[in-house]
């Protein structure tokens, strides 16, 4: 009945409906679809019959446009002919298409319905036959796309695959519509870069360019430029070779639109971030994604949103961690260097630049084995002015709290002592400016729990920095004391007496005559004072102060409601006693025993912790050290909730 149809546009519709019914009801014949097929070829002539030309002419339809009504359908009743086919199949559609004179319209379809591998292994043959089509109905370089997207997938004859770009290039490169240019350009690039040597890579980007500069033709092709910037990064992964192409740098710039220009230079930056697998100081490599990272930086502005902020920051950090001079660390400095005045409006580089000039002292001291010279000394001390000089360009407080504190610690374990006072002062000064609530992830947190981490942070480093010769006994501890005093805390807040907690573990191991651990080279107060008395009474002096504020904390506590967290402070700091005082002392022992009385005076004390906190004292009276415990056990009776 299809036969009968006189309109071949109409029949070879109904021919691939009759292929969609025949694939559900017997998937496993495939006769009728090679007859429905042929018996379309043999209709196919009526195409250029008197009947259809006037019918075109009378509807004004251009031939071309015509032809490619037939492709859906034409392709549909190839795909399922070829499904699972044989490579014999492959060969007699070849030469029925041969025997039609090499129709355009039908080689499109066998080349797009029939394995890549089979169309790969025939690539000349295809070639040959596309020369010989007739262009008027179907053009040539569509019909060099579909070949090219088959090489794409499967690989030519090696013998072939240089003469194959050739014949590709020519019909190409004389194209007239940028557009139809660069649609076959985008495609046998990847062939291009799958095949060959940056030679050729860069032989096809000056084509490129010199296709579609002219009236600024790229400004309506930057998909296309798009797709092939990431075939060649795909497939060159070696960032040497890819930035010595003549032509790389010049094709980037085509991208002059700032979103589509970011969006490339994010994609060259995940790739060499991925494939980079050792750092580099190649200056054709760092002076290329200097321009590309500059590039992503200034385009943040006020609208940028902070995602966007951060995982561009989080690609030009990918890259400065992959830059290394070896033992040049003044090359490396001087990199860093440059690179903060390029990315000073992203924060987060910037930390990184702190974090990677730090990490720069500190190898500089395991290479001098903590032995400076004068050059490496000065060096150093240049380390570390870079870093006082950046962070206070940095919002976040939290972040300038950490990074003045890290920043101490590097110059202290260099010995860089003024430097190091310097970085803990300013730390301290900056305590007051702790907001009630800081925003993190974009939720409103309270920041005493952060607060409360980095004082206890602080007071660890504080025990082995020596006091200054001109500022007197524990002046970074006074000036601490001050500002914890002055800072206003909730008043539901139990964090002022924890902190304070931990100021009296510093002060009791300041008083011990050897400090726990100490910076090589590095002189502490147990060695400065060696015990001098005048240190110990000040030691003293402000370990009564801040008990007395304890004191006053839970005194204030007294209230009903209060009452839990007045027991459980009591007994956290009676805890703290045991561990770090000489209860040998009749003062301090009576103040172990009343906080442990007042831990269980209203019945708020954890059974399972008091038990177990007599079970400890128990076990260190056995040693002679603590045979004083024995008595303080008789002074601690354990009360029943009831």
């Amino acid at each position: 009945m299809i036969r009968g149809i006189g309109d071949p546009l109409v029949a070879v519709y109904a021919r691939a409906y009759l292929c969609r019914v025949g694939i559900e009801v017997a998937p496993y014949l495939k006769d009728n679809l090679s007859k429905n097929f042929f018996d379309f070829l043999l209709t196919f002539k009526q195409v250029h019959g008197d009947t259809v030309q006037n019918q075109l002419v009378a509807q004004g339809v251009e031939i071309p446009s015509y032809l490619t009504l037939y492709s859906p359908a034409i392709d549909w009743i190839l795909q399922c002919i070829a499904y699972r086919a044989a490579e014999t199949l492959l060969t007699e559609m070849m030469e029925r298409c041969r025997m039609l004179g090499n129709n355009a319209l039908l080689l499109n379809s066998v080349m797009s319905a029939f394995r890549a591998e089979f169309i790969a292994a025939r690539a000349m043959d295809f070639i040959g036959m596309i020369k010989e089509c007739d262009e008027s109905g179907f053009p040539k370089h569509l019909l060099f796309c579909s070949l090219g997207q088959n090489l794409a997938l499967a690989d030519p004859p090696e013998s072939d695959r240089l003469q194959i770009l050739n014949e590709a290039w020519k019909v190409i490169t004389k194209l007239k519509s940028p557009q139809d240019y660069i649609n076959c350009a985008k495609i046998w690039m990847e062939y291009t870069c799958r095949h060959f040597t940056k030679r050729e890579v860069n032989t096809i980007l000056t084509d490129v360019i010199k296709h579609m500069t002219p009236d600024r033709a790229f400004e309506e092709a930057y998909p296309q430029l798009q797709s092939m910037i990431q075939k060649v990064i795909t497939y060159l992964h070696d960032f040497a070779i890819l930035f010595s192409l003549e032509k790389f740098l010049p094709f980037l710039d085509m991208f002059q639109k700032e979103s589509v220009r970011v969006e490339v230079c994010k994609c060259i930056m995940q790739a060499f971030i991925k494939h980079q697998q050792e750092s580099t100081k190649d200056p054709v490599i760092l002076n290329a994604l200097l321009h590309v990272c500059k590039t992503m930086h200034d385009s943040v502005n006020a609208l940028t949103l902070e995602d966007e902020k951060r995982m561009l920051a989080s690609l030009i950090n990918g890259f400065v961690r992959m830059v290394s001079f070896g033992r040049d660390f003044e090359q490396q400095l001087n990199f860093y260097v440059e690179a903060r005045s390029m990315f000073c409006n992203l924060e987060p580089v910037l930390v990184q630049l702190i974090h990677s000039v730090n990490q720069l002292a500190m190898e500089t001291r395991k290479v001098m084995k903590g032995n400076h010279s004068r050059k490496t000394a000065a060096f150093v001390r240049a380390c570390v002015a870079f870093c006082f000089i950046t962070i206070p360009s940095l919002t976040g407080i939290f972040t300038r709290l950490n990074l003045y504190l890290h920043s101490g610690q590097v110059a202290l374990a260099n010995q860089c002592l003024s430097q190091a006072d310097a970085f803990f002062r300013a730390a301290i000064s900056l305590v007051p400016e702790v907001p009630k609530m800081i925003s993190i992830d974009g939720k409103l947190r309270p920041s005493e729990v952060y607060l409360l981490e980095f004082l206890c942070n602080f007071f660890s480093t504080l025990l082995i920095v020596p006091d200054h010769p001109e500022q007197g006994v524990l002046f970074l501890v006074r000036g601490l004391l001050n500002v914890i005093q002055d800072y206003t805390w909730e008043d539901n807040s139990d964090d002022k007496v924890k902190i304070y907690t931990s100021v009296v573990h510093l002060l009791s191991a300041m008083g011990q005559e050897t400090y726990l651990y100490h910076i090589d080279k590095v002189e502490s107060n147990d060695t400065l004072y060696g015990g001098d008395t005048k240190f110990l009474a000040e030691t003293s002096r402000l370990c009564e102060m801040v008990i007395s504020q304890i004191l006053e904390h839970l005194k204030n506590l007294g209230k009903d409601e209060t009452l839990k967290r007045q027991s459980h402070l009591a007994l956290c700091f009676f805890n703290s006693l045991l561990a770090h005082a000489d209860l040998r002392n009749n003062k301090l022992n009576q103040l172990a025993v009343n906080l442990w009385n007042l831990a269980q005076k209203h019945g708020f004390a954890d059974t399972k912790t008091t038990v177990k906190t007599l079970e400890y004292i128990k076990l260190q009276s056995k040693y002679p050290e603590f045979s004083h415990f024995t008595e303080l056990m008789l002074r601690l009776p354990l009360q029943s909730r009831t």
